[in-house]
This record gives C-alpha cells, sequence and structure tokens, in this order.
C-alpha cells in the first residue's frame, strides 16, 4: 500500500499545528482516537529541542467504525521497510490483524510532527510511542467491552479485534462495534503497559511487506510520478562550479521559444537566485535552459582528493574532547612500543536509485509539495520560510523514497519547485538529472584519523590516543577494556546544503551511519595491528580486551558462524586469500563481521567472496526486515569500501553519473549469511545502519591476512592495493 495522499480538510489544517482534545473531539468522525504527547525526556528523540510543545501530537492512531485501523506516522518509507514494521508495532498491542492496519506517513497535515527519518531512529525511538498509543487503545476497548459484555476487564480477552468473555467465546464485540457512534479522544501522557516479547502475536514474525506488491509490479507511485493538471516542468539554470557567483544571464532565445515561460528570482548574484525555463514538456523546458547564456565568475580553490587530506587536517582546528581515562601521556612515556597510525577516506556520494524531485502545487492560498524528502516538516518550515508565510500555509507529502541514506535531508529541489509554482501560479516539476544529484549532493565528508597506541606484553591494550578530523565522533566510543585513553574529534560536523565551513569545498551531510564508518575502519584496524604484532589471533585478541558481554556474544556468533579457527594474522600471506574481523556499536546494535578476500597481486583487485554478519539488535520486529537491511549495508558498504570516492577540482565536481563513480555491481557480491543473536532483554534498536560500519574495517583486515600489507585509506581501489603490495 502507498502512503495515503489524500485532500486537504479543516481536520488535516489543525492537524499540522497541534491540537487538544476538544478541539480533536469537534472535528473527528466516528471512532476512537488516541493520541500520545511525550515530557521532555522522551521528546527529544530526533526532535529539535525548541519543539517541545505540551499539547504537540507525537503520535496517534484511529479506530474506525468498520474496524479499520489508521496509524499516522511522521516517518517516512524509503525501502528500508518501516511501512510494515510500523504497521506490526500497532497490530501487536491492539490486538488486531496486521491486515486491518491502513498507514499514513510523512503527510505534514496528518502526521504528528517528526524530525525526520534518519539515525535508524524509526524502531528504537518512535516505535515506543506507537506501541504506547495502541496499548493505550487497547486499554479503551476493553473497558468500553467490559460495560458492553457486563463482565470484568480481567475476564475478557482479544483476538484479531475481538473481545469475547473468557470461557464463553460467544460473548463477545468486535472493535467495530465498540466504535459506532463513539467519539472518543485519549490523550497519552506516560507510557501505557506493553505487551512481553511472550505474548507477541505480530512483532517478532515476518509478513509480506505492505509496499512489495506495488514495488514489483511498478504500481508504487515515487514524487517523479505526480501529475497535476497544467503541469509545467522546470530547468533551473545551475554554476559550473561550488562557490560560483552569476554576473549575468542573457535568456532572451529561450523567451521566444513557443511555450516557455522564463522565471527569474532573487538577486541573481545571491544565494537565493534563481533562473529557470519552464514548458508542459520536460524537454522543451531543457532544450530552452540550453539556449540561456550565462556568465560566472567562479572561485579559485587548489584542493583535490590528494591534497584535501592535509587542508582537513589543517582546517579542523576546533577540538572537542568526547572522552579522557587514565594517564595517556604516561602510558605512552611507559610503552615499549607505540603504534602510530594514520587513516584517510575521501568524499562519497549518496548516489539513490530516485534523483531529488519536488511537484508543486499553488491552490486555494496555500502550497502543497509532493517531495523525495526524509525529513517533510523541516523542509515544510523551510519552503514556508522562503515563501515568506506561516508553516499552516504549506503541506509537504511524501511519496515513496527510492532511497535516500541521509542524502534526502536537504530539500534544494522541493524549494525551487514551490517558488517557481508561487511565480507562475501553476504546478511545477523540479527533477534532478544525474549530474545535478551529484552536484547538489550532501557528501560523506573526507575525514582523517589518527591513533597512537600501545600493548603490554600479555597482548593487553594500554594507550589509546585517537584523534578524528571533520567525521565527528559516532562510532568512536571505547568498548575495549583501556585504562589509559583519550578521544578527541576536530572540527565541527556541520552538516548543511552549502559548504563554508572552511573545511569542505561543498556541503557534506550524513551518509548511512555518519563518521562511524571511518571510526570504525580506523578504530579495527589499529586493534588488528596490534593483535598481529603481539601474535595474537585476532578475534581471541578483542575477546581478551573487552568485557563488554553483547561484544563478546556478537563476536562469538559472527566467528561460530563463520567456521573461525584461531590462527595469527597474516594466515593466507602469499596465497592472496585472507579472511578479516571487525566490530562496532551503532545506534543501539552490536554487529561483527568477518570477510573472507582474495587479492589479485598482478592487478590489484579484491573480491569479496563472503561476509558472515552478527547483529544484536534487541527485540527484533521483523526478521526478514532485520536481514535485509543487514544485505543492504553489505551490499551498499561495498562501494564504499573498494570503489566509491568523488572526484572534484576545487569546487568543480568531476563526477557527472556512474560512467565515473563507481556503485557495487551485483556480479561483484559475496556470499552474505546474517545472525541475529537473540536478545529480548533489550527494546528494538536500530537496523538500518549498524551493518554497514565495520565492512571497511572487516575487509581491510582480510587483505592484510592476504597479503600482509595494511591498507590505510578508503576506498581500496586497484591502484592503491598495488602500491601497498609494492611497498618495502
Amino acid at each position: 500500500m502507498s502512503p495515503v495522499l489524500s485532500s486537504t480538510s479543516s481536520l488535516e489544517r489543525e492537524a499540522s499545528r497541534g491540537l487538544d482534545r476538544r478541539q480533536f473531539l469537534k472535528m473527528v468522525g466516528g471512532g476512537i482516537a488516541v493520541l500520545v504527547t511525550l515530557g521532555p525526556a522522551e521528546f527529544l528523540f530526533a526532535q529539535e529541542r525548541r519543539r517541545m510543545y505540551p499539547e504537540d501530537l507525537n503520535a496517534y492512531l484511529l479506530i474506525g467504525e468498520n474496524g479499520r485501523v489508521t496509524v499516522f506516522s511522521g516517518k517516512i518509507e524509503m525501502g528500508q521497510g518501516v511501512l510494515t514494521s510500523q504497521a506490526q508495532m500497532a497490530a501487536e498491542e491492539l490486538g488486531v490483524a496486521l491486515e486491518s492496519i491502513d498507514m499514513v506517513l510523512g503527510d505534514t497535515d496528518l502526521c504528528p510532527w517528526d524530525m525526520g527519518t534518519f539515525g535508524s531512529l524509526t524502531s528504537r525511538m518512535f516505535g515506543p510511542v506507537l506501541r504506547a498509543a495502541a496499548a493505550e487503545a487497547r486499554a479503551v476497548l476493553l473497558n468500553l467491552a467490559a460495560a458492553r459484555l457486563g463482565a470484568a476487564k480481567a475476564d475478557l480477552r482479544i483476538d484479531n479485534g475481538v473481545v469475547s468473555v473468557k470461557g464463553i467465546p460467544s460473548r463477545k464485540v468486535t472493535y467495530a462495534e465498540l466504535a459506532k457512534g463513539r467519539k472518543i479522544a485519549r490523550l497519552v501522557g506516560e507510557k501505557a503497559v506493553l505487551r512481553s516479547v511472550a505474548e507477541f502475536q505480530v512483532m517478532g514474525k515476518s509478513p509480506r511487506r505492505f509496499d512489495g506488491r506495488e514495488k514489483v509490479t511498478g504500481a508504487a507511485k515515487y514524487a517523479g510520478d505526480v501529475r497535476v493538471p497544467g503541469m509545467l516542468y522546470a530547468h533551473v539554470l545551475r554554476p559550473p562550479s561550488h562557490g560560483a557567483t552569476l554576473m549575468k544571464a542573457d535568456t532572451a532565445a529561450a523567451e521566444q521559444r513557443p511555450g516557455v515561460k522564463v522565471v527569474k528570482l532573487g538577486d541573481l548574484d545571491g544565494p537565493d537566485g534563481l533562473v529557470a525555463c519552464l514548458h508542459a514538456d520536460p524537454e522543451a523546458a531543457a532544450a530552452a535552459l540550453a539556449e540561456v547564456k550565462a556568465e560566472w565568475k567562479t572561485e579559485t580553490l587548489d584542493l583535490d582528493p590528494e591534497s584535501i587530506f592535509d587542508h582537513v587536517e589543517k582546517a579542523a582546528t576546533h577540538a572537542d574532547e568526547k572522552d579522557r581515562r587514565g594517564d595517556v601521556a604516561a602510558a605512552r612515556t611507559a610503552a615499549s612500543h607505540v603504534f602510530e597510525s594514520s587513516y584517510r577516506k575521501g568524499y562519497v556520494a549518496h548516489a539513490p536509485m530516485e534523483p531529488h524531485t519536488a511537484t508543486a502545487e499553488p491552490k486555494d492560498g496555500r502550497v502543497t509539495v509532493w517531495a523525495s524528502t526524509q525529513t517533510p516538516f523541516p523542509l515544510r518550515d523551510q519552503i514556508a520560510q522562503a515563501l515568506k508565510v506561516e508553516p499552516q500555509k504549506v503541506r509537504v507529502i511524501t511519496p515513496y523514497l527510492g532511497g535516500g541514506f541521509g542524502g534526502k535531508s536537504g530539500g534544494r529541489q522541493a524549494i525551487e519547485a514551490a517558488r517557481l509554482a508561487v511565480a507562475t501560479g501553476q504546478p511545477v516539476q523540479v527533477a534532478w538529472n544525474r549530474a545535478e544529484e551529484f552536484f547538489y549532493d550532501t557528501f560523506d565528508p573526507a575525514a582523517v584519523v589518527k591513533v597512537a597506541s600501545a600493548i603490554d606484553a600479555k597482548g593487553k591494550i594500554t594507550l589509546w590516543d585517537y584523534a578524528v578530523y571533520a567525521a565527528g565522533d559516532r562510532g568512536a566510543a571505547l568498548f575495549y577494556d583501556v585504562p589509559n585513553a583519550r578521544l578527541r574529534a576536530f572540527g565541527d560536523v556541520n552538516y548543511g546544503q552549502r559548504g563554508g565551513n572552511g573545511i569542505h569545498p561543498f556541503a557534506t551531510g550524513p551518509w548511512r551511519a555518519p563518521g562511524a564508518r571511518m571510526n570504525v575502519f580506523a578504530g579495527e584496524s589499529q586493534i588488528d595491528l596490534m593483535a598481529a604484532a603481539a601474535g595474537v589471533d585476532p578475534l581471541e585478541f578483542r575477546l581478551r580486551n573487552t568485557s563488554d558481554a553483547r561484544m563478546r556474544r556478537v563476536l562469538q556468533a559472527a566467528a561460530d558462524a563463520f567456521g573461525w579457527k584461531s590462527a595469527k594474522a597474516p594466515v593466507g600471506a602469499g596465497s592472496g586469500k585472507g579472511r578479516g574481523i571487525a566490530c562496532g556499536i551503532d545506534a543501539g546494535t552490536y554487529v561483527a563481521l568477518i570477510a573472507e578476500v582474495t587479492v589479485d597481486a598482478a592487478t590489484g583487485v579484491i573480491k569479496v567472496a563472503r561476509v558472515v554478519a552478527a547483529q544484536d539488535m534487541g527485540i527484533v520486529i521483523n526478521p526478514n526486515g532485520a536481514r535485509m537491511q543487514m544485505e543492504g549495508c553489505i551490499t551498499m558498504g561495498l562501494g564504499y569500501v573498494l570503489s566509491e570516492e568523488l572526484r572534484f577540482h576545487g569546487g568543480k565536481v568531476l563526477d557527472h553519473g556512474f560512467d565515473s563513480y563507481h556503485l557495487p555491481r551485483f556480479s561483484a557480491l559475496p556470499k552474505i549469511e546474517t545472525v541475529l543473536v537473540k536478545n529480548d532483554a533489550v527494546e528494538p534498536q536500530g537496523a538500518g545502519e549498524p551493518a554497514i560500519v565495520p565492512l571497511g574495517a572487516a575487509v581491510a583486515n582480510a587483505v592484510f591476512d592476504a597479503t600482509g600489507k595494511r591498507i590505510y585509506r578508503l576506498p581500496m581501489t586497484p591502484e592503491r592495493v598495488k602500491a601497498a603490495l609494492g611497498a618495502t
């Protein structure tokens, strides 16, 4: 089922502002509505601190007179499966069949305010709120049923939306009958009693995805599929490089083309300047734009993929000490040998299958925008600011997304579409081509990590002095037992749509587990380096140095599934075949990966033959969904590990398509084996990012095991592998 796209009503308009119970009762139709407001501590999940409205509705659902349940969620579906998993959570707590749930996602007029879908927050942070709403609804329905049936609540049971008296199944009433003629709105301000794992009937199972049939048949609708009567397609004039200023735009020839509208907005030499050609035919709009003669003033910035690292170290001057324990200086002095290493990673593009697209329709004093975005509510506010109107004058609807990975947190295309729609008085669609997608991407930042570490004669880590530049500290926290440690993060991670913080020549932003991939690549490579120096098996070295029970379990689970045999690395040096292990923590989930590789010494090509991933993510809502996310992480992760790196010079992006920017191909995929480590004592944690985090280190460690040479830079391209193999 597609996320619901429906017409605007008074209820919908008020819902975008936040309601109290009395307002909601006036506007809701027949049925029982449950609304949840959170206390300050809980409310901070993925939300801006300044938006703590006491009566803001953070989750709600409606039990209709027909017995169907509608769940309203500010989250969006971009392939990760939350359309289904959220429905499972609601169905479980309500005691209804999954098929009776209807989902409404990412609609700013219908859904509760939400900061966005990122950081693996949906299940672990929004999930408990949704479950609380459903559990409260169950309690309301049980009270109504007890009165209807003349029985005590303790004597009632619920099965698939039917309440009956225990032992007397003929005495029953359905949710639909209880909701009929009712107008009840319950506001929940505290956590309701949730069902235990032992009681689960829907959660913990793997039903067919709600969006599966639509996507495999091509019926699923994305932002680019939206068609509105009278719609124009816009092609926007783009600069040749970041930092360029438009000095002149001659649009005379474009204006002479039949049916073409040329729109100029703002100060053309300013950040909000906009020149676009619009037509009912997108090809005609593109042809008109080609007629525009533009003169640009460009900046000179002598940076490229090789010089960027020295620049990052020099520019990232602000240091934030995240952790300090023991005496680092004394431990360094006392160490018989200090292992000092520098690790690097270039810029990586998000490269989603679906480029940024948006359609805006001005109507009845409001603007409705269908956008491919991970953040519908912040985008609504940004559009309102650009149009100089109140947020209630803007509605953002989020159809399916064809991939996001953090790259669709910004919404430049939607703001452009809205401005052009208001300027022309007609619906306008802005759909980026692949070159625009690369140019305006908010790239995963280039980064540097420097580590100094030491071990004692027993193979125990005594020193860990860690400094990360431009990637932040996500994934860098120690789970190893180190008495003397320091963790510093240099450079503010200030994600945004424009560069200019002095570190990067263009905008950077979150990219699936932002920062954690770099930090775990560096940290787990350094751990492996010390294990080899100590003459200790890499798995044994990790187990010897951590008392974290969850980490020990996932390490052992991965080793058991892989068939790990204890041996000092490099086992396969000279054979070109090796294995590598790495582990990490992300989004509350513990994960360990073991990779098996072959390295062709003549070509430098790394072939990843097998990956085993073990993951402890607490209670698993949908096992198949979790496995799919783990497999997707490993598939996507091969790109940042082996091939993906942006080519640029200064502010000029040199990659315009997949002819030069190389994504993983299905033909190169390894055998992937997943293990879900059971841990029902922990609430559901993140699934969409953790397994991608240790892949770089696992492969790099496997390359060392195969060749005896260590790789310190991502991606591990054939040229870099050959250089490492040739190094003395």
